[in-house]
């Protein structure tokens, strides 16, 4: 009886047992599932998302004032200035929106901003304002002589869709390996584990891509710095940390 009681303390205070191969097998296959969604996400980006947004942008700052026309289509390739009465605003951080009136084909338009700028912070109901209409929506609100471009207002802005892409594509890359690790090892994947390994790889890799991008946004810089130095980034501390894990330099 004492040797069963001893036995069991042992079992109790002991190191805990390996993990289940099984769950490990299981935790790779939904990584290299998760890897081949970020993939395709990230493909999507390059392909379709960023190529499509920049030719958007070019065809309307190509696009020239329409002729005058006795019927307005509701949709041009070019740019037609239109009155409009402000029938009311939202001005909220999550909502900010002005509810437009003019004639026909725009009865009534509700025109979206992403802050609150020089025109939308001074609306009033009754107000009257011009709006340029390109392809079916009001892209920029004039009051006098102040002008803020809407929501809907095509923009230059491939640095954060390839900051987006980028993130996708490291998160692909990551979940592949890890996933790797767990089906080939699946008793002991080693470091390769959320704690503190995958943690810190996926924080670091979300934080530069956030970082890079907006700053090369801010500064004009061209959309290619993105993928290369955020994959520097990344790949370089990939490996210190896994270096450090490995000698014991960093507490898991």
């Amino acid at each position: 009886m004492t040797t069963t009681r001893i036995d069991t303390v042992r079992g109790a205070d002991g190191p805990p047992p390996p993990p289940r191969a099984g769950r490990n097998r299981l935790v790779g296959a939904a990584l290299i599932v998760l890897s081949l969604a970020a993939a395709l996400s990230c493909y999507f980006v390059f392909t379709t998302w960023l190529p499509n947004d920049r030719t958007l942008y070019r065809e309307y700052k190509a696009a020239e004032a329409c002729p005058a026309r006795r019927v307005i289509p509701r949709s041009e390739d070019c740019l037609r200035k239109v009155t409009f009465t402000v029938e009311g605003t939202r001005k909220s951080t999550k909502n900010m929106r002005a509810t437009l009136l003019g004639p026909e084909p725009f009865p009534r338009v509700v025109v979206p901003f992403g802050d609150r700028g020089p025109v939308l912070s001074g609306l009033q109901q009754g107000d009257r304002v011009t709006g340029t209409v390109w392809r079916g929506v009001v892209v920029v609100v004039a009051e006098g002589d102040v002008r803020q471009n809407s929501a809907d207002a095509p923009r230059d802005e491939p640095q954060m869709t390839a900051a987006v892409g980028t993130f996708a594509g490291l998160l692909a890359a990551l979940a592949l390996m890890f996933g790797a690790m767990h089906l080939a090892r699946p008793r002991d994947p080693g470091l390769f584990t959320w704690r503190p390994y995958g943690k810190w790889l996926l924080i670091v890799t979300g934080a530069t891509c956030a970082v890079v991008g907006l700053s090369t946004g801010w500064t004009g810089l061209p959309w290619l710095i993105v993928p290369t130095v955020c994959g520097a980034v990344v790949a370089g501390t990939a490996w210190f940390l896994h270096r450090d894990l490995r000698l014991g330099r960093v507490g898991r």
